[in-house]
């Protein structure tokens, strides 16, 4: 298992990791498929995760999430963890799990690693905390 933070954009299946989801948005169609965004976070960051089909029902806030063979990637311009196509999410608890908002890796301009082209490294903050799903005051 991989704590998120050592998570970068890639093209494909290979990450191995636990965390809790803190919210939740409302499904949406896109196309032929429902899909709804999450926020999830461990001990070492957060990130947006992207849920379909009926994986928008099986999860809620608050549940611990198992992802093997996940991939963090860009879908429509915005840049989120997913099971995708071969990877897969179940819940293994609920509730109780140490976790910090920031920094949101979906809230970071990524761009090629200069001296490997098959990488991505950190470039700059666009935001400090999600803004899909901004903190409560």
């Amino acid at each position: 298992m991989v704590p998120l933070e050592a998570i970068v954009p890639a093209a494909q299946n290979n990450i191995n990791t636990q965390f809790i989801l803190l919210e939740k948005g409302k499904a949406t169609w896109d196309g032929q498929n429902r899909m709804c965004l999450a926020l999830a976070a461990d001990k070492t960051a957060a990130v947006h995760l992207q849920l379909w089909g009926d994986e928008c029902e099986a999860f809620e806030a608050g549940d611990i999430v198992r992802m093997e063979n996940g991939i963090f990637s860009y879908n429509k311009n915005n840049l989120v963890l997913r099971a995708g196509k071969r990877g897969r999410i179940e819940k293994v608890g609920e509730f109780t799990m140490e976790f910090v908002e920031t920094p949101n890796l979906s809230e970071i301009k990524w761009v090629p690693d200069p001296n490997n082209s098959n990488r991505y490294v950190r470039h700059t903050v666009i935001s400090t905390h999600s803004r899909i799903f901004p903190p409560v005051p």
